[in-house]
C-alpha cells in the first residue's frame, strides 16, 4: 500500500504540473502553444508622514511682500550724465558706466530717467505697516508694494533707521492686510527658520534652512548682533522675514556673506527684538532717538588685562571723551574701563553701544568703572546720540627716524608728541596693528615725548615683571590703547 501510494502521488503531482503549464502557455485552436502576458505591479513604499513646512508657508506668504523702488537720476554735468544715487547704486555704476544705459523709464513732462530696485519686506499690522531694509528703500522717491497675489499699492515712507538698517513703509488703502508678529523667545541654535521674499525679482521665494548662530558681527553697524542663518539667501532677499515654525519672525534678513554674490549658506538677520523695537519707534516718532554718552572706546584683551595687572578681561576701555559729552561732565577719563550698566555686565564694546543706545536721552545711568585699581560706581546723566567729526591730522614724518629696537618702530620727536614714521613688516609693532602717522601719548598711564622716555617706561613694566606695557596711540583725532610686549632692545 505503501508503494502505491507512492505512485499514485507522484503520478498526481506529474499530472498537475503538465495542467499547469499548459495553462500557463496556453494552446491555440491549431494546437500551437501561445504565451500569455505577466503585468507587474506599480512600485509602492509605504513610509511615515514627513515633516513638511507648508503649513507655515501657506499662513505667512500673504504678509510677505515685493518691494520695488523707484529713484531718479540726477545730472552730474552740464553735458548731460547722469549720475545715480539710489537704491542699487553699486549695481547700476558697474553695469551701465562703461556700457549700455539700458531702458529707464522717465518722468512724464520732466524728462528726467529713473531706475527700479527691489527687495523685500513683511506687514506687521492690519492697516498697512510694513518692515524692510533701510538700504533697500534707501534714495527712493517712490514704493510699490506687490502681495504674492500680485495686487500692487503705492506706499509711502514712515522712517528709516540707518544705524540698524531698518525702514518703516505704509500702504493707504480700504482693507485689513494679513500680517505676522515678532517672536518673543530668542531661537535656539538648531532650530528650523523658513526665509520667505524676493531673491533677484522673483517674488514669493520660500527657503529654509536652520539658525546657525547668534550674536555674529560683521562690520555692518555699530549695533551689530545678527542672527546667522543657513537657509538660501539672495540679492532681493533683503527686508525679507526669517519665520520660525510658529510662523513668528524672528529676524529680519539683510546681509549674506559671499565671495561669489550669491548664496553660500551663510546669511544674516537682525533679531526680532531689535527689530520690533525700532520698529515700533518708527511708527510712533517716526524717527529713533538713542541715548548718548560721548566716549570712544576699544575692547579688552587678555595683553590689556596683564599690562593693567588685572584679573577680568571683561568690559571696554576709554580710548577718549569727547569735550562737552555726558561722559566728560560726570568726570570719565581716558584709561578708565567700563564694567557695568545699572548692573548689567558690560561684555566688549558693542554691547556698550547696545546698552547706552536703549536709553532714552536724559537718562540718568550708574556706570561701574575701573579706575587706579579700584571699581567705583558714576552717575552720568546720557545726551542724545549725534555724529562726531574729527579733523586731527597725521603726525608730520621725518627724514632721521629712529628705531626702536625689537617693536620694530622708527620714531620721531615732534611738536604734537613721539610719532611713529615707519613699522617694521612683521615686527611686534606691526603684528600688534601700529602703523605710520600714530602717536604715542602714554605708556602704562606715563607720558612720554621722546624714545628714551619710551625705552624707560618699557624697562620699568619688564622689572615689574610684566609680559606687556600698555601705550596710548593717538591716531586720526581717535585714541587707542595697545599692548606691546616688554623686551630690551
Amino acid at each position: 500500500k505503501i508503494a502505491y501510494t507512492k505512485k499514485i502521488t507522484r503520478k498526481f503531482f506529474l499530472s498537475t504540473a503538465l495542467l499547469s503549464a499548459l495553462v500557463g502557455f496556453g494552446v491555440s485552436q491549431s494546437g500551437m502553444f501561445t504565451s500569455t502576458p505577466s503585468f507587474a505591479q506599480a512600485v509602492a513604499v509605504e513610509a511615515p508622514a514627513v515633516f513638511s513646512f507648508a503649513d507655515v508657508v501657506e499662513a505667512v506668504s500673504p504678509a510677505v511682500v515685493s518691494v520695488r523702488v523707484e529713484a531718479k537720476f540726477e545730472p552730474a554735468s552740464d553735458s548731460g550724465d547722469f549720475q545715480f544715487e539710489g537704491p542699487g547704486r553699486e549695481f547700476f555704476e558697474r553695469f551701465f558706466r562703461n556700457g549700455p544705459r539700458g531702458d529707464f523709464r522717465r518722468d512724464r513732462g520732466q524728462g528726467m530717467p529713473r531706475a527700479n530696485s527691489q527687495g523685500s519686506g513683511f506687514f506687521v499690522s492690519g492697516d498697512g505697516y510694513l518692515v524692510t531694509n533701510n538700504h533697500v528703500v534707501e534714495g527712493g522717491n517712490a514704493f510699490t508694494i506687490v502681495l504674492n497675489d500680485g495686487k500692487e499699492y503705492e506706499a509711502r515712507m514712515i522712517g528709516t533707521d540707518e544705524r540698524t538698517d531698518l525702514a518703516v513703509l505704509k500702504v493707504d488703502a480700504e482693507e485689513t492686510f494679513t500680517y505676522v508678529d515678532f517672536g518673543e523667545n530668542r531661537p535656539r541654535i538648531g532650530e528650523w527658520v523658513v526665509a520667505v521674499g524676493n531673491p533677484f525679482g522673483l517674488g514669493g521665494t520660500v527657503t529654509a534652512g536652520i539658525v546657525s548662530a547668534h550674536g555674529r558681527e560683521i562690520g555692518a553697524t555699530r549695533y551689530d548682533d545678527f542672527i546667522q542663518i543657513d537657509a538660501a539667501v539672495n540679492k532681493g532677499n533683503s527686508g525679507g522675514p526669517a519665520f520660525n515654525l510658529k510662523g513668528e519672525v524672528i529676524g529680519v534678513n539683510t546681509a549674506i556673506f559671499s565671495p561669489s554674490g550669491g548664496n553660500v549658506g551663510i546669511a544674516f538677520a537682525i533679531p526680532a527684538a531689535l527689530a520690533d523695537e525700532i520698529v515700533t519707534e518708527l511708527i510712533e516718532d517716526g524717527e529713533v532717538t538713542r541715548g548718548w554718552l560721548g566716549v570712544q572706546i576699544q575692547p579688552m584683551t587678555k595683553d590689556i588685562a596683564e599690562s593693567l595687572g588685572l584679573d577680568f578681561e571683561t568690559g571696554t576701555i576709554v580710548t577718549s571723551t569727547q569735550q562737552g559729552s555726558p561722559a566728560a561732565a560726570a568726570g570719565i577719563v581716558s584709561g578708565d574701563i567700563i564694567t557695568a550698566v545699572d548692573g548689567k555686565r558690560v561684555k566688549d564694546p558693542k554691547a556698550l553701544s547696545r546698552m547706552i543706545a536703549g536709553y532714552e536721552p536724559s537718562a540718568e545711568v550708574a556706570l561701574q568703572v575701573w579706575r587706579n585699581g579700584a571699581s567705583q560706581d558714576v552717575i552720568v546723566q546720557l545726551g542724545e546720540l549725534e555724529q562726531v567729526a574729527s579733523n586731527q591730522s597725521r603726525a608730520s614724518r621725518d627724514d632721521t627716524p629712529k628705531r626702536l629696537g625689537r617693536l620694530g618702530l622708527a620714531l620721531q620727536e615732534t611738536d604734537r608728541g613721539l610719532a611713529i614714521v615707519d613699522v617694521k613688516p612683521g615686527s611686534a609693532a606691526s603684528q600688534r596693528g601700529l602703523q605710520p602717522g600714530d602717536l604715542i601719548a602714554s605708556v602704562n598711564g606715563d607720558n612720554v615725548s621722546s624714545p628714551s622716555q619710551l625705552r624707560e617706561a618699557l624697562e620699568d613694566a619688564r622689572e615689574q615683571g610684566r609680559r606687556s606695557a600698555l601705550l596710548r596711540i593717538e591716531r586720526d583725532g581717535s585714541t587707542l590703547f595697545v599692548p606691546v610686549p616688554v623686551r630690551k632692545g
